[in-house]
């Protein structure tokens, strides 16, 4: 009889920890908590490990934590660019990542991928529904046999509102997602699509896919969760009610599939699936996130840094909707440059936070 395998979750009281944390319960034969990383809130559980974000060490116990001999596998959902030491130190103790915080990969993508190379196959494991998507659809797939990937947009609250002033956009209109229930900071970059020209950037680290191989289309009933496109011109698809059970459990269990993960979904009761093309005038992020991907070192890391202190800015009310994204723009043009390593990355992470800081003030709110 095998080993339950030991997990640790970062981000454990937030929406995929606590969801990640269902399926280790429900699995007891398969899976065992040994440790949890939480914010300021109480888990309501215990583990072996616990590190609290208040602990004056954190940072070590962090990493104490996702190296022990005892962790097979870290769980990621710690919220930005929080996640990128944690995730790093675990690919160097040749532990298996569970990889929710896209962050992790738009900062840091080549160095995260050389580290997760050196730990072995399937190292990587991702738990965003549309990149576990679209490594399902590439199972048993030749490389070389892809022509591009396709993510589906949900389109956010304003996708279907053209009508709409983005200027005069509110806090609780931005955070009224139609489809997925998340924190607010997620939830806002879905209404920017921003979410998604991260993404663009995740699937190009992940897959080696270039950057002008990697689509994105509006699918509103979130459904189909990304699709790939092969050189023959056949589709593949990975479909199924909006529920993040699915790729966690898929995350922790590889190769297998744990039977009931998720209720079945009922084809009759969806009806259709409807795409529509981006409308990259309106939405621009996508494109900002994937030039600054093609322009590579430490850009990545000062569009994500930017984007997180422009959103804050705007959940605090010192920022207007429509003013995100030419904020990070504007700290994209001003960045003077910066290496591809650790502290090279880090460094521009931390101007590009003081940037936006001095910034934000100037901007009309």
């Amino acid at each position: 009889m095998r080993r339950p395998l030991s997990i640790a979750v970062l981000g454990a009281t937030g929406s995929i920890g606590r969801q990640a944390l269902e399926v280790i319960d429900r699995f007891p034969d398969r899976f065992r908590l040994f440790g949890l990383a939480t914010g300021s809130s109480d888990p309501g559980r215990s583990a072996p490990v616990v590190v609290r974000a208040s602990d004056p060490d954190a940072e070590q116990r962090l990493e104490a934590m996702v190296t022990h001999p005892d962790c097979d596998l870290v769980l990621v959902a710690i919220p930005g660019a929080r996640a990128l030491r944690p995730s790093i130190a675990a690919l160097r103790a040749q532990k298996k990542l569970a990889l929710a915080t896209k962050e992790v990969l738009v900062m840091a993508g080549p160095l995260v991928m050389r580290l997760a190379a050196e730990a072995g196959h399937d190292a990587i494991r991702p738990v965003d529904s549309e990149h576990s998507a679209i490594w399902q659809c590439l199972w048993g797939e030749r490389p070389e046999s892809v022509r591009r990937l396709i993510l589906t947009a949900s389109g956010g609250p304003f996708w279907s509102r053209p009508e709409l002033d983005l200027g005069e956009v509110t806090v609780a209109d931005a955070l009224s997602h139609p489809r997925w229930s998340m924190g607010p900071k997620v939830t806002v970059d879905s209404a920017t699509l921003m979410n998604k020209g991260l993404e663009l950037i995740e699937g190009h680290q992940l897959f080696g896919i270039p950057l002008d191989r990697i689509d994105v289309a509006i699918h509103r009933q979130s459904f189909v969760h990304s699709l790939v496109e092969f050189v023959d011109g056949s589709l593949k698809a990975q479909l199924g009610n909006p529920d993040m059970r699915l790729p966690i459990a898929l995350a922790l269990s590889y190769p297998e599939r744990l039977p009931g993960a998720v209720p079945p979904s009922d084809l009759a009761e969806v009806g259709r699936l409807d795409f529509e093309a981006l409308d990259r005038s309106r939405f621009v992020a996508v494109d900002l996130c994937r030039e600054a991907a093609r322009r590579g070192g430490a850009q990545p890391a000062v569009l994500n840094a930017a984007n997180e202190e422009a959103v804050a800015a705007f959940l605090a009310g010192n920022l207007r909707f429509s003013a995100i994204v030419p904020t990070v723009e504007a700290a994209l043009a001003a960045f003077s440059g910066g290496g591809e390593d650790l502290d090279g990355i880090l460094e521009a992470d931390r101007w590009a936070r003081e940037w936006v800081g001095a910034k934000v003030g100037k901007v009309r709110k």
